[in-house]
């Protein structure tokens, strides 16, 4: 009976911990000139025009090119109750399917063949670090809160019999506050982003008036499938009654690219 009382107590903590750590999450970090005080220790206000958050970064992320190394800078994150700093860390989204272990399909469990899909709690920026240069760069000029990223992966995949190379980033963000509620988190319009491997050439991938929800893999066309809620009524955030379209996104060069369902 007492080892059943510590499991249920054991439980609930587990619990209160993932609701603390969503409630933050889904806050995002300030735009506007109001001190941040609920979670969080107090700071001088943001200003739309001038985000400036505490980052710390996490990791090096390898590429399948050399030259390109990726640094993940995350937001750092204050417990006000047990006064201590943190922040999130690299977690990766892997595909174990029967297809992608199959004779002529190595994935080595990434997402997708060639690519490797990292998110992270309060991930809010990407320094791109040109070795032969020993140049680096910020992929976005101001913090966002990155939801997933797409890197070349550094394992040789294939995808029936042919090595798989890419040769690009793609960003899932929320990048602005589409709902002028004064802050940038998972409320506002979440948008897709792809950049070269020198992190120029920055596109949209879906337009700006949609919000991503999910993807899918078409492994015979080497396709993306991405979901994305058309913001119908203007007012910045998805609404459930708004329409749901599809966009074919082709991995051999995302910027071919268009409707697959609307």
């Amino acid at each position: 009976m007492r080892t059943i009382h510590i499991l249920i107590i054991s439980i609930a903590l587990i619990a209160i911990s993932s609701c603390s750590r969503k409630k933050n999450y889904d806050k995002g970090f300030s735009v506007s000139p109001e001190t941040e005080t609920n979670d969080e220790k107090e700071i001088d206000g943001i200003s739309r025009d001038s985000i400036e958050l505490k980052t710390r970064p996490n990791s090096v992320l390898l590429t399948g090119y050399p030259n390109y190394r990726l640094t993940t800078i995350y937001k750092l994150n204050y417990d006000k109750k047990r006064d201590y700093y943190y922040t999130g860390n690299n977690s990766f989204y892997s595909n174990f399917s029967d297809l992608g272990h199959s004779d002529g399909n190595q994935w080595n469990n990434n997402f997708m063949p060639g690519l490797q899909a990292v998110y992270g709690f309060n991930l809010v920026n990407l320094s791109l670090k040109t070795v032969n240069t020993q140049t680096q760069k910020l992929l976005f000029e101001k913090p966002v809160l990155i939801k997933t990223l797409y890197v070349p992966t550094f394992t040789n995949d294939t995808l029936f019999n042919k090595p798989v190379k890419r040769n690009y980033y793609m960003v899932s963000a929320y990048d602005e506050d589409t709902n002028k509620d004064g802050f940038i988190n998972l409320k506002d319009l979440r948008r897709f982003y792809v950049f070269d491997l020198d992190g120029g050439k920055k596109e949209n991938l879906v337009p700006k008036d949609y919000s991503v929800i999910s993807s899918e893999y078409d492994c015979a066309n080497d396709f993306m499938y991405v979901f994305a809620q058309l913001d119908e009524n203007k007012n910045g955030q998805k609404d459930e009654t708004e329409k749901v379209h599809i966009f074919w996104i082709d991995l051999k060069n995302p910027r071919n690219n268009g409707l697959q369902y609307e």
